[in-house]
C-alpha cells in the first residue's frame, strides 16, 4: 500500500482490492500479483486478471506500479512480461489495459510490448483527473 500510495499515477485501490489479488478463491476470475524487489526493498508490483476459460478467456493488466527511483531500469517491463506470460498460460488470447492519457512513459512501454491503442474513456481517472486510453495486446 505504501508503494502504491507513493506513486501519483497508480490506481489507488483500497486495501481490500489488493487483498483480493492474493486470496485463493475458486471461480472464473483468476488474479495474479507480481512484485519486484531490489536490495530487499519493494520497488514494483503488477496485478493481472483472467476472466473465464477457453476461447472466451480475457486478460487484463489491471495495475502496474513502479517506485520513482526504480523507473527506466526495466522493472515495469519485467512485471508486464510476467503478467502477460501468466495470462497466456491461463488461456487468454488478448490482454487489455487502461492507462492515464498523460502517462506518456507507460503508454510507450505498452506500445513497445505490442499493445495498440483501441479507445478512450473520457474523465475516467480522478485525483488527478485524466482520460483513460484503452489498449489491447493480441497474443494469437
Amino acid at each position: 500500500m505504501a508503494l502504491e500510495r507513493g506513486v501519483e499515477e497508480a490506481p489507488h485501490w483500497n486495501e481490500e482490492e489488493y487483498a483480493s489479488t492474493i486470496r485463493d478463491e475458486p471461480g472464473v476470475v483468476r488474479r495474479l500479483l507480481v512484485i519486484a524487489e531490489h536490495a530487499g526493498e519493494l520497488v514494483g508490483l503488477a496485478v493481472g486478471k483472467v476472466i473465464d476459460t477457453g476461447a472466451s478467456a480475457v486478460a487484463e493488466l489491471e495495475s502496474v506500479v513502479v517506485a520513482q527511483e526504480a523507473r527506466r531500469m526495466g522493472v515495469g517491463r519485467a512485471l508486464c512480461e510476467e503478467v502477460i506470460a501468466w495470462a497466456r498460460g491461463e488461456g487468454a488470447v488478448d490482454v487489455e489495459l487502461e492507462v492515464r492519457s498523460a502517462n506518456a512513459p507507460a503508454r510507450a512501454l505498452y506500445r513497445n510490448l505490442g499493445f495498440v491503442e483501441v479507445g478512450v474513456r473520457k474523465r475516467y481517472y480522478h485525483s488527478p483527473g485524466d482520460d483513460a486510453v484503452l489498449m489491447n495486446l493480441n497474443m494469437a
